[in-house]
């Protein structure tokens, strides 16, 4: 198994509510340790980590929603597809597919993509 060289780890009130929320966003199970109450994810070579709070990573009090001034920004092959399928499903959009522009040096850079917060709030960003 090949690791990305950065992986978030999040911190879930629920690890199998949190679990079944990704699975229905179409990452697929790598791995999980049961015991530990953890689950690591993949989602088009996009990778995440999960564990229920357990106090070993908490630099302080977690209070919904977790992740507050973050968003993690994963890449898919065709983002309007990935948008539409999401919605098709009935899963809430934090916000809607947009097309933004990123200006890098000399050049405008256009990003087509969504929001979408998970169970405990945390704010995933897909885009092409």
């Amino acid at each position: 198994m090949k690791f990305n060289k950065l992986i978030p780890e999040l911190s879930v009130t629920d690890i199998e509510k949190s679990k079944e929320f990704y699975i229905k966003l179409g990452f697929r199970v790598l791995y999980e340790r049961k015991k530990d109450k953890f689950v690591f994810l993949e989602l088009e070579g996009n990778q995440i980590m999960i564990e229920q709070i357990n106090d070993n990573w908490n630099t302080g009090k977690l209070e919904y929603p977790f992740g507050r001034g973050i968003n993690i920004s994963m890449s898919v092959d065709n983002v309007i597809d990935y948008y539409n399928k999401l919605v098709n499903n009935n899963i809430k959009m934090y916000k809607d597919l947009m097309l933004n522009k990123y200006r890098v040096d000399d050049y405008e850079y256009e990003d087509i993509e969504f929001l979408i917060q998970d169970p405990d709030g945390y704010l995933l960003r897909f885009n092409n």
